[in-house]
């Protein structure tokens, strides 16, 4: 991979370093010829930049442009960023990413690109990119059916049957890639291992037996509520009660007093924070022991999330929550490259949970197009080639671990981080409690 070739252009790729090592000889080696001078690599970023989802989305763009800073330039070619904002009224719009997607498209030297970070623009961009045979790298979106054909497996579903994604009313992978190959990659885990990693938390670490479960009426929430069920009852535990709240009433009171009734020592809680979400847990303290004494529990669209601590109130303390990702602030590994983006950003609100994700997603694509231009003579490659090229990722070490996909384009590096609220404070920031690994093995 032809960077530098001298020690400063070994030195500035931090945690990529043992990439280098192996590809450097290759790159320097004169195999191919250079480009013409001033040739031009473009990468596309489609994100929600604006609106509720920019407090994750734009940290994350910062992981790319600290990647593409550090890294300018890549076999002779000069690296530039193409961003794009897929939201519109606040909220990740699916027509205006397909539009920007579009965009990118329409652009010869636009070669890959990093997104997106919202499920429901992926399936409007997939099968367009598809037939383009463009790869994207999606640094955040953890929905099941992008990448496969199954909602919830059968051992995470408490019926012991699979849900397909056409029963959950979702497009399953197949229907979004009329070209019949992959080009979605992610680095984030599916959610399913949500439910499953706080039930394994609930059971073996909180050592709590019975809890009653609450969805939200929703796929993305009923789909967490069957996995942790389905998974803490085969670790031994008991569900007490399940209830989904409806689509216009969203009171869980008197569902709250029977699991009270029935000994529930924890809430379980499957969806996001908007209404009838979080005020779950503020209802709790006038039937349950406050605080850790009664767990509330739940997954991403809980997890860090100021909303959900200010509609908690003062039983905001004990609420756990999931994150499909690999924590980078947990890795040693990591320090350095952490160090660096804040020294060269600033500003703590610059870094966020998928700041180093995307800053490997861009890692992968380096390394993937550092094979395709070697495969293309020196010269720019084709859009298809790249993609094959990040399919073949593996064992690539990456800020937040070692990068690689399976068959379907997942991510085989399977951590799910569990944080605690600390207290009544929206900005206080979340602890990790604990990370669950199933790259190993899954618990399906």
């Amino acid at each position: 991979m032809h960077y530098e070739c001298h020690p400063l252009g070994v030195g500035r790729l931090g945690s990529l370093a043992a990439l280098v090592i192996v590809t450097l000889s290759t790159a320097c080696g004169g195999t191919a010829p250079a480009p013409p001078p001033g040739s031009e690599l473009h990468l596309g970023v489609d994100l929600p930049l604006s609106g509720s989802e920019a407090r994750g989305a734009v940290p994350a763009l910062y992981g790319v442009r600290f990647f593409v800073q550090t890294h300018p330039t890549l076999d002779g070619f000069t690296v530039s960023v193409r961003t794009a904002d897929d939201a519109s009224g606040g909220v990740p719009n699916p027509k205006r990413g397909a539009a920007n997607l579009r965009g990118f498209l329409a652009d010869p030297a636009l070669v890959a690109m990093i997104g997106p970070y919202d499920a429901a623009v992926a399936r409007l961009e997939i099968p367009i990119a598809n037939e383009a045979g463009l790869a994207m790298v999606s640094p955040a979106t953890s929905n099941p059916c992008l990448t496969r054909n199954v909602f919830t497996p059968a051992l995470l579903n408490p019926s012991r049957t699979d849900i397909s994604c056409k029963a959950a009313g979702l497009p399953s992978a197949a229907d979004l890639r009329p070209a019949h190959t992959n080009n979605f990659f992610r680095l984030t885990t599916t959610d399913d291992l949500q439910g499953a990693a706080v039930a394994d938390y609930t059971f073996q670490k909180l050592h709590l037996l019975r809890v009653a479960v609450i969805s939200d009426h929703e796929t993305y929430g009923q789909g967490l509520a069957y996995a942790f069920a389905a998974r803490f009852t085969s670790q031994g535990g008991t569900i007490v009660g399940r209830f989904d709240l409806g689509p216009t009433s969203r009171d869980a009171t008197t569902f709250l007093r029977n699991a009270k009734a029935a000994g529930a020592q924890a809430i379980y809680y499957g969806g996001d924070t908007r209404p009838g979400g979080c005020e779950i847990r503020a209802e709790m303290r006038a039937m349950f022991p406050a605080g850790e004494a009664t767990p509330f529990l739940g997954g991403d669209g809980i997890a860090e999330d100021p909303a959900c601590v200010a509609a908690a109130g003062a039983n905001s303390a004990g609420i756990f929550a999931s994150v499909p990702l690999v924590n980078a602030d947990s890795k040693p590994g990591a320090a350095t490259t952490i160090h660096d983006f804040k020294r060269t950003f600033g500003s703590t609100r610059d870094y966020g949970p998928y700041t180093l994700l995307a800053y490997d997603a861009t890692a992968v694509l380096y390394a993937a197009l550092d094979r395709a231009i070697q495969g293309a003579g020196g010269h720019l490659p084709s859009r298809a080639s790249v993609t094959h090229e990040v399919a073949q990722t593996s064992g690539l070490a990456g800020a937040t671990g070692p990068l690689g996909f399976d068959a379907a384009g997942d991510t085989t590096n399977r951590t799910v981080s569990i944080f605690e609220a600390v207290g009544s404070d929206p900005r206080a920031r979340w602890n990790l409690v604990d990370a669950v690994d199933y790259s190993a093995r899954l618990p399906y």
